[in-house]
């Protein structure tokens, strides 16, 4: 992803979770739970910053390395006759 894509997608996460929080329509309305009800604004809040800051820091997952390669899988395995 190019960098001005990545601010683009950072600026839209960002403003979508202070939308989110700010927002009357929630998950778990803090008018019927009280204080536990931020708790699911806070979990968005969290995800988007974690979300931001990978976009942002352009860090990418590590490949998975590739398995030694085998002459013969087990599946292919000749059994004794």
């Amino acid at each position: 992803m190019s960098r001005r894509r990545a601010i683009i997608a950072a600026v839209l996460v960002g403003a979508a979770a202070l939308l989110y929080g700010v927002s009357p329509l929630d998950l778990a309305p803090e008018i019927l739970l009280g204080p536990a009800g931020l708790l699911d604004d806070a979990g968005v809040l969290i995800a988007a910053a974690v979300g931001i800051w990978k976009l942002l820091s352009g860090s990418r997952p590590a490949p998975a390395p590739a398995p030694p390669p085998e002459e013969q899988t087990r599946w292919e395995q000749k059994l004794p006759e």
